[in-house]
């Protein structure tokens, strides 16, 4: 007889018709053990249809692999989208999960993992086990070793660079654990690579369907700093740090899968796991857009434009000081001139790299350093919004505020608006795009509240605020609704009407 196991599942039957149905909606969101192989499977995987007295369900890789089993080596749980849904809130387990994500564990042990959430390492463990059905070591060894595991099957790197790009600083010790849990050595594993024309390391970026990627490309397009990154119909590319170690990505859809296609030159390996990690968060790959649509689908506003844009994603940043900035330079203008303002602070303040590392890829966005003394007046900025980005890169240099990932939203806005020219609509935005909050909601903004008004005069910020109560934890998926019911370019849409703090 089936059974479940701990942490958040679907309920027994819809796992069961999932499962049969090879439903990619749900890819991620469960995972399919067999008792006769010890293997376990996505379930989507291809393979046949196993005996249901055979099947145990888990929530997570790192439960299936506590309780014994390995991973598929034909669907390959690697690629599965992560679930979310454990990160929801400002619980305990939610925080720590983030912060693991962000490679906590790489430099801290578990007990100051489990102080900067505030409980005990044992107690921390004890919840892991009952929401995850692992605790947090697991969960943080699972995550290295299915990525080292994507990146033997689908790169030529060579396993020692494998081991230190999956977080291991020994390579005795990422093979003693590689076997473990695959029951095979790391070299065995090799396959024929898919390896792109000029070195780049080439993997797929698996997401739950439907998702809307042009509008989410469409959105980035209109923001582009030119010399820093180029968005265009197909993909995304991007430079990052650091100067004398340039590395750049592109990113495009995957034909035929529910995947995007990561090109990356990174030359140094142990980057890797942070770039795909700050990329899954930036293109929203983990979010389960049936939960979305569900919770925000009672909406009679937002009903019809869930089924005109069902796979409308959060569009996020690649670095929070450079949201940051952006945020503060496109209060009460356009887009389009905001953006100008951006590019002319990148090529008069960001470090110019020794040559570009691809065409159109030459410069990087200034760090809190190269701005905390910035004269950004002869940018065109105005003076006051100058001294708010001041103050913000010293802010970030004196640790008064930060980008936490595991940071509660209403403590993120709190310690923001606290720095001069810093507003709701300002906090909100940044923690929607910096930390891609899926409950942020900047109020204020006047082209939401003409949106959701509906054709009417523009609501007050007090009523919109009443209104998306309903709406929680799903805010910010909402105000992405409205603001592309109002045009078809995602570029058009207008600033916040946010008054400046003096």
């Amino acid at each position: 007889m089936t059974e479940l196991h701990a942490g958040t599942l679907p309920d027994p039957h819809t796992c069961e018709q999932a499962r049969l149905s090879r439903d990619a909606r749900f890819d991620g969101l469960f995972f399919t053990a067999v008792t006769s192989t010890r293997i376990y499977c996505r379930p989507v995987c291809p393979a046949p249809t196993p005996k249901p007295s055979n099947i145990r369900y888990y929530a997570s890789a790192a439960a299936a692999e506590a309780a014994g089993f390995r991973p598929c080596l034909r669907c390959r749980p690697e690629l599965a989208p992560g679930n979310r849904a454990w990160q929801r809130g400002d619980h305990v387990v939610a925080r720590a999960l983030k912060l693991i994500e962000n490679g906590e564990l790489a430099e801290q042990s578990l007990d100051q993992l489990a102080a900067r959430v505030g409980v005990g390492a044992r107690q921390l463990r004890r919840v892991f086990v009952e929401r995850l059905g692992a605790p947090p070591l697991s969960v943080y060894t699972t995550r290295r070793l299915l990525f080292a595991k994507q990146l033997l099957t689908e790169t030529t790197m060579p396993v020692t660079e494998v081991a230190l790009a999956s977080g291991f600083r020994s390579l005795r010790r990422f093979n003693a654990a590689f076997l473990q849990a695959n029951r095979i050595p790391p070299r065995e594993l090799r396959r024929h690579p898919d390896v792109a024309a000029g070195g780049a390391l080439v993997l797929r970026l698996g997401y739950r369907p439907p998702y809307d990627f042009e509008a989410l490309l469409a959105f980035l397009r209109g923001r582009a700093l030119p010399g820093v990154e180029q968005v265009d119909e197909h993909g995304y590319a991007r430079v990052f740090g650091p100067a004398d170690a340039p590395g750049w990505l592109r990113l495009g859809a995957w034909p035929g899968q529910h995947a995007l296609k990561l090109e990356l030159h990174c030359p140094q390996p142990a980057r890797m796991l942070g770039v795909v990690t700050a990329l899954r968060r930036m293109f929203d790959l983990d979010a389960d857009p049936q939960v979305i649509a569900d919770a925000l689908g009672a909406s009679r506003t937002l009903k019809p434009m869930l089924r005109r844009r069902p796979g409308l994603r959060l569009p996020g940043g690649w670095d929070g000081f450079e949201i940051a900035v952006r945020a503060v330079l496109g209060q009460q203008v356009s887009v389009a001139a905001a953006r100008t303002l951006a590019t002319r602070i990148v090529h008069r303040y960001g470090e110019a790299l020794p040559a570009p590392v691809a065409p159109g890829l030459e410069r990087l966005f200034p760090t809190p350093a190269a701005l905390a003394e910035a004269d950004l007046r002869e940018a065109g900025v105005t003076t006051a919004r100058a001294a708010t980005i001041r103050g913000i890169a010293q802010a970030l240099l004196d640790g008064r505020v930060d980008f936490r990932a595991d940071r509660p939203l209403d403590e993120f806005v709190a310690r923001w608006v606290a720095l001069p020219g810093i507003g709701e609509w300002t906090a909100h935005y940044m923690a929607m795009r910096a930390l891609s909050h899926p409950d942020a909601f900047p109020a204020a903004d006047l082209i939401l509240r003409r949106a959701a008004a509906g054709g009417g005069e523009a609501l007050s910020t007090r009523a919109l605020e009443t209104m998306a109560e309903a709406w929680r934890p799903w805010r910010a998926y909402a105000v992405m609704h409205l603001w592309r019911s109002t045009a078809d370019n995602a570029a058009t849409i207008a600033p916040s009407t946010e008054k400046r703090k003096q």
